[in-house]
């Protein structure tokens, strides 16, 4: 706005000669010098106005200064913001739902897939590998898994995981593996509804359907998919937090849900199978410092009902240790499953345990990741669950010892290739089986 003044003393310079010529100038003159004249009075009128309007009292300037301004030469100055407008009343419907658009950002769903190819050969009959195919050897599509998850609010999520399964009796099986919706309290306190992998162990909540996530091929025995020595699964409620112990770094898990269903593999998805709640514990310590450390113990009961056999109280209780630092990988769990007969009042007791280590090579780019796994489960004779071959074969649950020699090949950030030889023994006294099992697992 300092153009006006510079243009008002251009027009006194301008109009100089002329006051010089005479003391009397012309009638020409005097009309030229009368015409500025008002031309100066109205540049002032003009500068007056806008002062006044660029003092920007509450409410905002005038969009009028703004255009003289522009029309000026000078840049409009930016006005200020408006001020928020109410949110409309969100419409619903007869039974209170809201429709139409929200402004809210939840939910926010994501995706994230797994799968893997397999193959194995080996001199192990097939159908104790689990297939019922009479092939011991050959290609196998295993699970295609699909992890969805979606944050509802701030505080309430979602967590879903399906598998795809191929079978020789039909192209593939859906299986909901785990559904659940959970509330966050705070870091003390969580607690979540519906489906989910029984906290009963470390590897079966570290490591999901997503063969990607672990270093090996396959899981171990004692907790394998499908297997019945401890119920991989879960339906009912469980609370979560961690316990304000500083440095001991103490958290907790407590669930109460239905048991294992009339296929002790399987969890009661549909309902319990009596009326008897199972209950899950779990406590471990992650302690501050020791990154990748971590070490606790979990507790399960339940009554197992199926028909042909006599009602059978189980108490799981078992332990872990874990280093996950890849410069070592060490796991090691133990578990003890005890089986009471009600009837007999005779009670069994069942131990698996494993121990595993790894370690990533500092060379050839970290991408080399050799391991070894040992195990064994030990089933006492006439154990009223996994001891019933003519009852329920699908249950039993063999003596077992094996070894795993293996390596994995990171050969991209989201996919692995794996090679390993296991050494197998079923039962005592019965021979050692040999094979070789290749795999490539991926995330996407």
């Amino acid at each position: 706005m300092r153009r006006l003044p510079l243009t008002l003393l251009a027009i006194l310079f301008l109009s100089m000669p002329v006051w010089g010529q005479t003391p009397s100038p012309p009638a020409d003159q005097a009309e030229v010098i009368k015409t500025l004249l008002a031309r100066i009075d109205k540049l002032e009128q003009r500068v007056n106005d806008l002062e006044g309007k660029l003092a920007c009292p509450s409410p905002p300037c005038a969009p009028e200064a703004h255009v003289l301004l522009a029309s000026m030469g000078e840049p409009p100055a930016i006005p200020s913001a408006p001020a928020p407008k109410p949110a409309p009343k969100p419409q619903q419907d007869q039974h209170g739902m809201p429709v139409g658009e929200q402004q809210s950002p939840f939910p926010t769903m994501q995706i994230r897939g797994f799968g893997d190819v397999d193959f194995g050969a080996s001199n192990e009959p097939a159908t104790t590998l689990g297939s019922s195919s009479a092939s011991n050897s050959g290609f196998t599509l295993g699970q295609f898994v699909l992890h969805i998850s979606s944050p509802l609010t701030t505080k309430v999520n979602y967590f879903g995981e399906l598998s795809f399964t191929a079978q020789p009796s039909s192209p593939f099986t859906l299986e909901v593996e785990r559904m659940l919706l959970r509330y966050d309290y705070n870091d003390m306190f969580k607690i979540s509804f519906g489906k989910y992998h029984t906290p009963i162990n470390y590897w079966n909540t570290a490591f999901h359907h997503g063969l990607w996530l672990q270093t090996t091929i396959a899981r171990p025995e004692m907790i394998k998919f499908g297997g019945p020595f401890q119920p991989v699964h879960f339906i009912g409620v469980l609370g979560e937090g961690a316990v304000p112990t500083g440095a001991l770094g103490l958290n907790y898990q407590v669930g109460v849900g239905n048991g294992r269903s009339t296929n002790i593999a399987r969890a009661g998805d549909a309902g319990d199978i009596n009326n008897n709640r199972a209950w899950v514990m779990n406590i471990f310590s992650r302690p501050r410092g020791w990154s990748g450390f971590q070490i606790g113990g979990s507790a399960y009961g339940d009554e197992i009902t199926v028909e042909g056999l006599h009602r059978t109280r189980e108490l799981i209780s078992s332990g872990h240790i874990v280093w996950t630092r890849e410069t070592p990988e060490v796991l090691a769990e133990f578990a003890n499953v005890r089986h009471l007969d009600t009837q007999t009042g005779q009670s069994f007791n069942s131990q698996a345990y494993y121990a595993q280590v790894a370690y990533r090579l500092p060379i050839l780019q970290k991408k080399w990741k050799p391991y070894y796994r040992f195990e064994h489960t030990r089933v006492p004779a006439g154990e009223p669950i996994f001891d019933v071959p003519l009852v329920a074969p699908t249950f039993v649950v063999p003596d077992l010892v094996q070894s795993t020699a293996g390596i994995r090949f990171d050969f991209s950030d989201f996919a692995a290739f794996k090679g390993e030889y296991r050494n197998t023994r079923r039962g005592a006294g019965e021979p050692s089986f040999h094979g070789a099992f290749f795999q490539t697992s991926f995330t996407f």
